[in-house]
Protein backbone atom coordinates (compact mmCIF):
# COMPACT_ATOMS: atom_id res chain seq x y z
CA UNK A 1 0.00 0.00 0.00
CA UNK A 2 2.78 2.43 0.96
CA UNK A 3 4.70 1.70 -2.22
CA UNK A 4 1.60 2.16 -4.36
CA UNK A 5 0.74 5.41 -2.59
CA UNK A 6 4.28 6.71 -3.01
CA UNK A 7 4.39 5.86 -6.70
CA UNK A 8 1.01 7.45 -7.24
CA UNK A 9 2.00 10.60 -5.38
CA UNK A 10 5.23 10.83 -7.36
CA UNK A 11 3.49 10.62 -10.73
CA UNK A 12 0.82 13.10 -9.67
CA UNK A 13 3.50 15.52 -8.52
CA UNK A 14 5.28 15.26 -11.88
CA UNK A 15 1.99 15.86 -13.69
CA UNK A 16 1.30 18.99 -11.67
CA UNK A 17 4.86 20.26 -12.09
CA UNK A 18 4.61 19.84 -15.85
CA UNK A 19 1.18 21.46 -15.98
CA UNK A 20 2.38 24.42 -13.90
CA UNK A 21 5.57 24.77 -15.91
CA UNK A 22 3.97 24.78 -19.31
CA UNK A 23 0.85 26.69 -18.31
CA UNK A 24 -2.68 26.56 -19.70
CA UNK A 25 -4.09 24.75 -21.47
CA UNK A 26 -4.90 22.37 -19.89
CA UNK A 27 -6.20 23.50 -16.51
CA UNK A 28 -6.37 19.92 -15.32
CA UNK A 29 -4.62 16.72 -16.35
CA UNK A 30 -6.20 13.37 -15.51
CA UNK A 31 -3.98 10.44 -14.64
CA UNK A 32 -5.23 7.27 -16.31
CA UNK A 33 -3.56 4.28 -14.64
CA UNK A 34 -2.97 1.59 -17.27
CA UNK A 35 -3.54 -1.65 -15.39
CA UNK A 36 -3.50 -4.08 -18.32
CA UNK A 37 -1.82 -7.42 -17.49
CA UNK A 38 -1.80 -6.64 -13.74
CA UNK A 39 -4.15 -8.61 -11.51
CA UNK A 40 -6.72 -7.26 -9.08
CA UNK A 41 -4.43 -7.68 -6.08
CA UNK A 42 -1.85 -5.45 -7.75
CA UNK A 43 -4.45 -2.83 -8.69
CA UNK A 44 -6.28 -2.69 -5.35
CA UNK A 45 -3.56 -0.73 -3.45
CA UNK A 46 -3.84 2.06 -6.01
CA UNK A 47 -7.58 2.19 -5.48
CA UNK A 48 -6.94 2.30 -1.74
CA UNK A 49 -4.53 5.19 -2.31
CA UNK A 50 -7.22 7.17 -4.12
CA UNK A 51 -6.67 6.52 -7.82
CA UNK A 52 -10.02 6.20 -9.60
CA UNK A 53 -9.31 6.25 -13.36
CA UNK A 54 -7.89 3.07 -14.88
CA UNK A 55 -7.47 1.67 -18.38
CA UNK A 56 -7.45 -1.76 -19.96
CA UNK A 57 -6.78 -2.74 -23.56
CA UNK A 58 -8.71 -6.02 -23.71
CA UNK A 59 -12.38 -6.60 -23.03
CA UNK A 60 -11.87 -10.16 -21.83
CA UNK A 61 -9.28 -9.18 -19.23
CA UNK A 62 -11.47 -6.34 -18.00
CA UNK A 63 -14.44 -8.69 -17.62
CA UNK A 64 -12.38 -11.00 -15.41
CA UNK A 65 -10.84 -8.27 -13.26
CA UNK A 66 -13.07 -5.24 -12.86
CA UNK A 67 -16.62 -6.23 -11.83
CA UNK A 68 -15.39 -7.29 -8.38
CA UNK A 69 -13.23 -4.18 -8.02
CA UNK A 70 -16.11 -1.96 -9.08
CA UNK A 71 -18.28 -3.55 -6.41
CA UNK A 72 -15.69 -2.37 -3.86
CA UNK A 73 -15.11 1.02 -5.49
CA UNK A 74 -18.26 2.04 -7.38
CA UNK A 75 -16.91 5.52 -8.15
CA UNK A 76 -14.06 4.26 -10.37
CA UNK A 77 -13.92 5.04 -14.08
CA UNK A 78 -12.64 2.44 -16.53
CA UNK A 79 -11.30 3.37 -19.98
CA UNK A 80 -10.84 1.03 -22.93
CA UNK A 81 -7.64 1.98 -24.73
CA UNK A 82 -7.04 -1.05 -26.97
CA UNK A 83 -8.41 -1.91 -30.41
CA UNK A 84 -12.04 -2.99 -30.20
CA UNK A 85 -13.59 -5.64 -32.41
CA UNK A 86 -17.22 -5.06 -33.26
CA UNK A 87 -18.24 -8.44 -31.81
CA UNK A 88 -16.95 -7.22 -28.41
CA UNK A 89 -18.81 -3.91 -28.53
CA UNK A 90 -21.72 -5.08 -26.36
CA UNK A 91 -19.38 -6.26 -23.62
CA UNK A 92 -17.34 -3.06 -23.91
CA UNK A 93 -20.41 -0.89 -23.43
CA UNK A 94 -21.37 -2.93 -20.38
CA UNK A 95 -17.90 -2.88 -18.78
CA UNK A 96 -16.32 0.46 -19.59
CA UNK A 97 -17.14 4.07 -18.78
CA UNK A 98 -15.09 5.64 -21.59
CA UNK A 99 -13.98 4.15 -24.91
CA UNK A 100 -10.79 5.73 -26.27
CA UNK A 101 -10.27 3.60 -29.36
CA UNK A 102 -13.02 4.46 -31.87
CA UNK A 103 -11.28 4.35 -35.24
CA UNK A 104 -13.69 3.35 -38.02
CA UNK A 105 -17.26 3.93 -39.13
CA UNK A 106 -18.43 0.35 -38.66
CA UNK A 107 -17.28 0.33 -35.05
CA UNK A 108 -18.87 3.73 -34.45
CA UNK A 109 -22.19 2.45 -35.75
CA UNK A 110 -22.09 -0.75 -33.72
CA UNK A 111 -21.16 1.13 -30.55
CA UNK A 112 -23.99 3.59 -31.09
CA UNK A 113 -26.46 0.72 -31.50
CA UNK A 114 -25.18 -1.06 -28.39
CA UNK A 115 -25.35 2.11 -26.32
CA UNK A 116 -28.91 2.70 -27.45
CA UNK A 117 -29.81 -0.89 -26.60
CA UNK A 118 -28.25 -0.52 -23.14
CA UNK A 119 -29.71 2.91 -22.48
CA UNK A 120 -26.24 4.45 -22.15
CA UNK A 121 -24.34 7.32 -23.71
CA UNK A 122 -20.66 6.72 -23.06
CA UNK A 123 -18.13 9.42 -23.91
CA UNK A 124 -15.68 8.28 -26.57
CA UNK A 125 -12.33 9.35 -27.96
CA UNK A 126 -11.33 8.91 -31.58
CA UNK A 127 -8.00 7.11 -31.91
CA UNK A 128 -5.72 8.73 -34.48
CA UNK A 129 -2.86 6.79 -36.08
CA UNK A 130 -0.73 9.88 -35.70
CA UNK A 131 2.41 8.32 -37.18
CA UNK A 132 0.67 6.56 -40.06
CA UNK A 133 2.03 3.20 -38.92
CA UNK A 134 0.65 0.12 -40.65
CA UNK A 135 0.79 -2.00 -37.49
CA UNK A 136 -1.20 0.44 -35.36
CA UNK A 137 -4.91 1.05 -35.12
CA UNK A 138 -6.41 4.49 -35.60
CA UNK A 139 -7.96 6.74 -38.20
CA UNK A 140 -5.54 8.51 -40.53
CA UNK A 141 -4.75 12.08 -39.40
CA UNK A 142 -6.05 13.54 -42.67
CA UNK A 143 -9.41 11.85 -42.06
CA UNK A 144 -9.71 12.49 -38.32
CA UNK A 145 -11.69 15.73 -38.30
CA UNK A 146 -14.26 14.49 -40.82
CA UNK A 147 -14.52 11.20 -38.92
CA UNK A 148 -15.24 13.02 -35.65
CA UNK A 149 -18.02 14.85 -37.46
CA UNK A 150 -19.53 11.62 -38.78
CA UNK A 151 -19.34 9.97 -35.38
CA UNK A 152 -21.36 12.85 -33.97
CA UNK A 153 -23.87 13.48 -36.72
CA UNK A 154 -24.32 10.11 -38.42
CA UNK A 155 -23.88 7.87 -35.38
CA UNK A 156 -24.85 10.16 -32.51
CA UNK A 157 -21.74 9.40 -30.45
CA UNK A 158 -20.53 11.75 -27.75
CA UNK A 159 -17.00 12.35 -29.06
CA UNK A 160 -15.15 14.21 -26.32
CA UNK A 161 -11.53 13.80 -27.37
CA UNK A 162 -8.74 12.38 -29.51
CA UNK A 163 -6.20 9.72 -28.53
CA UNK A 164 -2.88 8.70 -30.05
CA UNK A 165 0.27 6.62 -29.57
CA UNK A 166 3.29 8.18 -31.32
CA UNK A 167 5.87 6.05 -33.13
CA UNK A 168 8.34 4.34 -30.84
CA UNK A 169 11.89 5.61 -30.96
CA UNK A 170 11.02 9.02 -32.39
CA UNK A 171 10.61 12.36 -30.59
CA UNK A 172 7.01 12.43 -29.42
CA UNK A 173 6.53 16.19 -29.27
CA UNK A 174 5.72 16.85 -32.95
CA UNK A 175 3.17 14.03 -32.96
CA UNK A 176 1.50 15.36 -29.82
CA UNK A 177 1.44 18.86 -31.32
CA UNK A 178 -0.20 17.45 -34.45
CA UNK A 179 -2.89 15.73 -32.39
CA UNK A 180 -3.52 18.95 -30.47
CA UNK A 181 -4.00 20.83 -33.75
CA UNK A 182 -6.44 18.16 -34.95
CA UNK A 183 -8.28 18.39 -31.65
CA UNK A 184 -8.74 22.13 -32.02
CA UNK A 185 -10.00 21.70 -35.58
CA UNK A 186 -12.39 18.92 -34.54
CA UNK A 187 -13.69 20.90 -31.58
CA UNK A 188 -12.98 18.31 -28.90
CA UNK A 189 -12.27 19.11 -25.27
CA UNK A 190 -9.81 16.34 -24.40
CA UNK A 191 -6.53 14.88 -25.64
CA UNK A 192 -5.40 11.47 -24.40
CA UNK A 193 -1.69 11.32 -25.16
CA UNK A 194 1.51 10.54 -23.33
CA UNK A 195 2.60 7.43 -21.46
CA UNK A 196 5.19 6.63 -18.80
CA UNK A 197 8.19 7.76 -20.85
CA UNK A 198 6.75 10.92 -22.39
CA UNK A 199 3.74 12.18 -20.45
CA UNK A 200 5.45 15.44 -19.46
CA UNK A 201 6.07 16.21 -23.14
CA UNK A 202 2.43 15.42 -23.82
CA UNK A 203 1.33 17.85 -21.10
CA UNK A 204 3.51 20.53 -22.70
CA UNK A 205 1.55 19.99 -25.91
CA UNK A 206 -1.86 20.14 -24.24
CA UNK A 207 -2.67 16.62 -23.01
CA UNK A 208 -5.68 16.44 -20.71
CA UNK A 209 -5.31 12.69 -20.04
CA UNK A 210 -2.02 10.81 -19.67
CA UNK A 211 -1.94 7.02 -19.71
CA UNK A 212 0.67 5.75 -17.26
CA UNK A 213 1.33 2.07 -16.66
CA UNK A 214 4.88 0.90 -15.99
CA UNK A 215 5.85 4.00 -14.00
CA UNK A 216 3.08 3.10 -11.57
CA UNK A 217 2.91 -0.68 -11.61
CA UNK A 218 6.44 -1.62 -12.67
CA UNK A 219 7.50 -3.90 -15.50
CA UNK A 220 4.68 -5.89 -17.05
CA UNK A 221 4.48 -9.60 -16.26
Amino acid sequence: MTNAAERLAGIRARIEQARARFGPPPGRVELVAVSKTFDADTVRPYLQAGQRIFAENRVQEARQKWPALRAEYPDLSLHLIGPLQTNKARDAVALFDVIESVDRDRLAGVLAAEMQRAGKSLPVFVQVNIGGEAQKAGIAPAEAVAFVGRCRTAHGLDVVGLMCIPPEGEPAGPYFAHLAALGREAGVAFLSMGMSADFETAIAMGATHVRVGSALFGARP
